[in-house]
């Protein structure tokens, strides 16, 4: 299929390198897809659309990928920033069908076939939707400001300068209500990203921190995560719940299940009633879909996420596709399809083939069908829970973090980010410190929380 269509490709010899990336970069006559979002989902379908005769425009407001399981690790001074993240035209610089714009989008014309964006319009034949998700206050947006989401690499550094700095100004403070607020840290949300972010800010506060202050006892921090279901990671088998549970409190978090928070503010949360007075909190109770389904009218599950067709197109329009944490569908067991990397992946490599059968003549494949592979979550340095699907295959300790280290580093872009994150977790593994403890806020946070402190 794809032989037919490299012929394209063919470049008469002798021609220079300038007019050779001409040639291979435009095709005037070839078919224009607009991908939108350099995600796990976009960057599929733009690899499995290669050496393809047709122009890709991929387009994000960052310009950057962003590895984001391992955005705690950022937030809680493990690993920096740039170990995780890789510039977009870094990774399909040898794509040469490709090209990758920095813009953010505003809308869809539908009708003319333009994704609008804050600075150029780019008509498609194909268009993917892979724009992700956000953070969800279940209708309270005004919590957002006191409650930090962790979705970005600027998410990450935010949390990570309010963690630290909250450290640093108790250490400033005499009144003991003050500094047992500053040292009270709430994270919203028992699901793996509550469970990852509860155990490695526990090991800050009792490992790494301990022998770097001299008026405060960082190991005498209160660290609180608060689940409103019945139990924490509700996805994974309740034997794996109560082993994460038991975990974490043998660390010193305390867990707070059947508990909602009810209001957030500057002073903390409200849990069921009760005022628990903290200077950082963190959010990870809910997502919501980015607002894809309003540019092109189509119909949304509550969570914003488009209803899409068995194909992954959009009703009405076969031409459009949803994917990833922007659409919403079914598994083969009638469970929606969680909002992980591993199903962006085979949801963008499904539609790149899709899109790329189609352009060859062919009938659209049989429906997309996702392959669970199974659930992961680590706790602290030494810990993890593994729920595999191969045989109910289930690990947890030392040997599930392991198996968890493993298959991250391994999905990891790059050679060079592989080596350093596996050398920051060994370092931390024999060291228990935090080689990234770098406080990076803009002035006006950092002059907010030390106008707390006075």
């Amino acid at each position: 299929m794809r032989a037919k269509l490299r012929r394209h490709f063919i470049v008469p010899h002798g021609t220079s390198h300038t007019e050779r990336r001409q040639r291979v970069e435009h095709f005037p006559n070839g078919k224009k897809v607009v991908i939108v979002g350099g995600g796990f989902g976009g960057l599929s379908v733009a690899r499995a659309l290669s050496g393809l005769p047709i122009d890709i425009t991929l387009v994000d407001r960052q310009n950057h990928h962003c590895f984001q399981p391992l955005l705690y690790q950022v937030a809680t001074a493990v690993v920096s920033p740039a170990d995780i993240a890789w510039p977009i035209r870094g990774i399909l610089r040898r794509q040469r069908n490709v090209r990758v714009l920095m813009a953010e989008v505003t809308g869809v014309d539908v009708a003319t076939k333009t994704v609008q964006t804050d600075s150029v319009s780019l008509p498609y034949d194909y268009l993917v939707l892979a724009t992700g998700a956000t953070h969800s206050y279940f209708g309270h947006d005004e919590w957002a400001e006191y409650a930090q989401g962790l979705k970005t690499i600027a998410n990450a550094t935010e949390i990570r300068g309010r963690l630290l700095l909250a450290f640093e100004h108790a250490e400033l403070v005499s009144d003991e209500a003050k500094r047992r607020a500053l040292l009270t840290f709430v994270i919203v949300g028992g699901g793996p990203t509550g469970v990852e972010m509860a155990g490695a800010i526990a090991e800050v506060a009792l490992h790494a921190l301990p022998n770097d202050f001299r008026d405060i006892d960082p190991r005498s921090a209160r660290i609180l995560l608060i689940e409103a279901g019945p139990r924490l990671l509700p996805s994974f088998p309740e034997k794996l719940s109560d082993y994460a549970k038991n975990t974490l409190e043998k660390m010193g978090v305390t867990v707070m299940t059947s508990s909602r928070v009810t209001n957030c503010d500057a002073a903390g949360v409200t849990v069921d009633g009760e005022k628990i007075e903290a200077s950082t909190v963190i959010w990870g109770a809910g997502v919501i879909a980015s607002p894809a389904a309003k540019w092109i009218g189509a119909e949304h599950d509550p969570a914003g996420r488009v209803k899409v067709e068995a194909d992954l197109s959009v009703p009405g329009h076969q031409e459009i596709f949803a994917i990833g944490d922007t659409a919403a569908i079914l598994g083969r067991k009638g469970q929606p399809v969680p909002g992980i990397a591993p199903a962006a992946k085979q949801m963008g490599f499904y539609v790149g083939k899709l899109i790329a059968d189609e352009l060859n003549g062919k009938p659209r494949p049989k429906p997309f069908v996702y392959h669970h592979q199974g659930d992961l979550a680590t706790i602290g340095t030494h810990s993890a829970v593994v729920k595999l699907n191969l045989d109910h295959l289930t690990l947890t300790g030392f040997f599930g973090w392991l198996f968890w280290s493993v298959a991250h580093i391994y999905f990891l872009i790059g050679i060079r980010n592989s080596f350093v994150v596996a050398i920051s977790w060994i370092y931390g593994i024999f060291t228990s410190r935090r080689g990234a403890r770098i406080i990076a806020l803009p002035d006006h946070v950092r002059s907010a929380k030390q106008a707390d402190v006075t």
